[in-house]
């Protein structure tokens, strides 16, 4: 086949964030039987290596650039400003942040190429890049939008939890915005992949009777590969993009209200905070005590190796986690939350127990001591995470299940 992939996110290199692991994997594995060619926007922080890299995992790329962010403006011009991306926003239905990432060049190379029978299916890799995509092309092409994440689903989840930053605007948002949003980009494709059974039942609202496949997320063994040993100790870890909220939120929660309990009963206990581009917020929690904030590092799967415990303590946060399933690939025993631990099968009594769930601070010092004390727990986690992993939750099988949607002609 020849396949058009959309990406406005840069998917190189997949180490950062999830959008970029989920777009690269599927890219890599579709690229071993199919022609593929990837379109996508290159912003500030990508080098000429970097493009050369991903180069090579297609057949052809195509990059654009990245449009400039709107600037903010002193006064009362900032206010009209916002205003006036808001009214944009909600007169065409789509999020500003799709529209400000919207490049007319993209769309007139795309078109092009779509009216010329170029390409067998056309991909849009996260939600943002429907916009690429026009209606009519459902009789003379297969398409797919590969959601990620509902936006509708993730914004409403941060209300519920309490956890917006502005529960005004993103309430304002849900009722006027989003759901008009999801319900008519959907209507558009052929096919529609979800990563979650709660986005499939969201999006069979919005288009009952559509054709929506759940192909969760994976991980690449070879990178997160399984420890050798267990390190003992008094070790915690929490990974991710610490420039993302719910991350953010997640790692003062633990280190300002959890920690200071467990240090009560392991006074030696640390608490490693492990993921790229931390902000001012973050790295001010490196000040209390047993607290570690590492910034980038060059091989997560070595510092996950290095502690007795991955804890996943998000409290906002929709669909299955990559910091959980790394996690387990790398046979790090996990403490985590209902949102850390969504769509995954852990602690069923019909199934090893693979995982241990906390959502109240006293819950997590509970959890987390049982593993300190019990290295036969650690033990059973360790083993039953990662045969978890690898006999579901790779990227060769969402990538299998990904090119069956693609080649399945109903």
């Amino acid at each position: 086949m020849n396949i058009l992939m959309l990406s406005s996110t840069f998917p190189y290199p997949p180490s950062r964030g999830g959008t970029e692991i989920r777009t690269f994997n599927l890219l890599k594995y579709l690229q071993q039987r199919h022609e593929v060619t990837l379109v996508t926007q290159r912003h500030g922080g990508v080098s000429d290596s970097e493009v050369e890299e991903l180069r090579n995992h297609t057949t052809k790329l195509v990059v654009f650039p990245l449009p400039p962010e709107p600037k903010n403006q002193a006064g009362i011009g900032n206010l009209l400003g916002k205003v006036g991306r808001f009214s944009e926003a909600i007169v065409k239905a789509t999020p500003p942040n799709v529209l400000y990432r919207y490049s007319p060049d993209i769309q007139t190379w795309v078109d092009e190429h779509v009216q010329a029978g170029k390409f067998d299916a056309i991909t849009a890799e996260h939600s943002v890049n429907e916009i690429y995509v026009r209606p009519q092309w459902r009789t003379s092409v297969l398409t797919v939008v590969d959601v990620h994440s509902s936006l509708y689903g993730w914004i409403n989840n941060h209300l519920e939890m309490g956890a917006s930053p502005n529960s005004l605007r993103d309430r304002l948002y849900l009722s006027l915005l989003l759901a008009r949003y999801e319900k008519r980009y959907c209507s558009k494709f052929s096919k529609i992949v979800v990563t979650t059974e709660d986005d499939r039942q969201q999006f069979h609202r919005f288009r009952p009777g559509a054709q929506i496949e759940v192909i969760p997320n994976g991980v690449d063994l070879e990178v997160f590969p399984y420890r050798s040993q267990d390190p003992g100790g008094h070790g915690l870890i929490f990974v991710g993009a610490m420039d993302a909220e719910h991350n953010i939120e997640a790692a003062r929660f633990f280190a300002l209200e959890v920690l200071p309990v467990l240090q009560q009963r392991y006074p030696d206990a640390t608490f490693s905070i492990a993921g790229a581009r931390p902000t001012a917020e973050v790295l001010k929690l490196g000040e209390n005590q047993g607290v570690i904030v590492t910034g980038r590092v060059p091989s997560m799967a070595e510092y996950l190796h290095k502690n007795a415990v991955c804890v996943v303590p998000l409290r906002t946060g929709f669909g299955i986690k990559n910091k959980t399933l790394e996690a387990m690939a790398a046979g790090v025993p996990v403490v985590g939350s209902d949102r850390g631990l969504e769509g995954l099968t852990v602690d069923s009594n019909h199934k090893p127990l693979r995982a241990l769930r906390a959502n109240q601070v006293e819950e997590y010092v509970e959890a987390i001591s049982r593993l300190f004390d019990e290295p036969q727990l650690r033990e059973q986690l360790s083993r039953h995470g990662r045969t978890l992993v690898e006999n579901e939750y790779t990227w060769d099988r969402a990538g299998q299940c990904y090119e069956q949607v693609l080649v399945s002609s109903s």
